[in-house]
């Protein structure tokens, strides 16, 4: 009998050993699997950037790790990005052909990304819509602006808007990337800050904080958006927004109940507000000129 207990005590230990051993075991195994997962996803910054075919020296100090900066921020902005890969889905193939016919480098689509992330947002400073025009820009630029109508939220007018604003940069810089920080700071900054630093290059100024990240957020989302698959945003093309098939109404006169006008031409007020956010009133007042609303087919 006291055999037996002893054999059934030692029997106990050994096998309580045995499972302490076992799961330290396990245990370290977890533990380094886990110390390996940060770096997993580590993708080592690019060794080339271009903005519309200028290429960013990133053999310069600064200018590689304010790149580096903005490629760690956006990256690991995972709601944001996700969000912006989505929209590009719809709204790239609208923004695109404008550019194109506008003889525009194609990467400025990627400025209105970090805009306003491709949507109608409004700015503490009033700066609104994709491209972020303020009011007094707006309408030096063509866009209505009034209690009816506000173009800055009309997508492919406020486009067309952005293409002449880039134009009129270029004649003046010369350079795309000066250009895009133009569009950060204005036109009279950067030329200020060019004539009172002696020099005309972007990577050679010493800027205010938004304008000095500016470009190098663009060559980011680029980046990225141009890889997602590399940074972690491997979305399938079913998950992304698709554009979305609209008919057409020409509007060449007055409507004093809009959400009337969205009934009788089959839809309601929230589609109409949707597909046509310019609209900022319940009526419009053409003033003798000619509209075209968007409807969903």
């Amino acid at each position: 009998m006291k055999k037996n207990l002893k054999n059934m005590l030692y029997t106990t230990a050994v096998v309580g050993i045995a499972s302490t051993f076992i799961f330290a075991s396990t245990h370290k195994t977890e533990a380094t699997e886990e110390a390996k997962n940060p770096t997993d996803h580590y993708v080592p910054l690019p060794l080339t950037a271009n903005f519309a075919g200028e290429k960013a020296p990133l053999d310069v100090i600064d200018v590689k790790e304010r790149f580096d900066r903005e490629m760690i921020i956006n990256a690991n902005l995972h709601s944001s990005t996700t969000l912006v890969i989505k929209r590009a889905e719809r709204y790239f193939p609208i923004i695109e052909p404008i550019l194109k016919k506008n003889n525009i480098p194609d990467d400025f689509k990627y400025l209105c990304v970090i805009e306003s992330t491709l949507s109608n947002v409004v700015s503490s400073a009033g700066a609104s819509g994709f491209w972020q025009f303020m009011k007094g820009t707006a309408g030096e630029y063509n866009l209505v602006v009034d209690e009816y109508i506000d173009e800055r939220y009309h997508l492919e007018k406020a486009t067309e808007a952005a293409c002449k604003y880039f134009k009129d940069a270029k004649a003046r810089f010369g350079s795309w990337t000066m250009v895009a920080a133009a569009y950060n700071r204005g036109m009279a900054g950067m030329t200020k800050a060019m004539n009172s630093q002696y020099v005309d290059n972007y990577y050679d100024l010493f800027l205010n904080q938004e304008t000095s990240r500016y470009v190098f957020r663009i060559l980011a989302m680029k980046e990225i958006m141009t890889h997602p698959q590399k940074y972690g945003y491997d979305i399938p093309k079913s998950e992304k927004y698709p554009p979305i098939p609209m008919r057409t109404i020409t509007l060449d006169r007055d409507i004093d109940d809009l959400p009337m006008f969205a009934q009788e031409n089959g839809s309601n007020y929230k589609l109409l507000k949707l597909h046509n956010p310019w609209l900022v009133n319940t009526n419009i007042k053409t003033k003798g000129k000619t509209y075209t609303i968007e409807l969903p087919r």
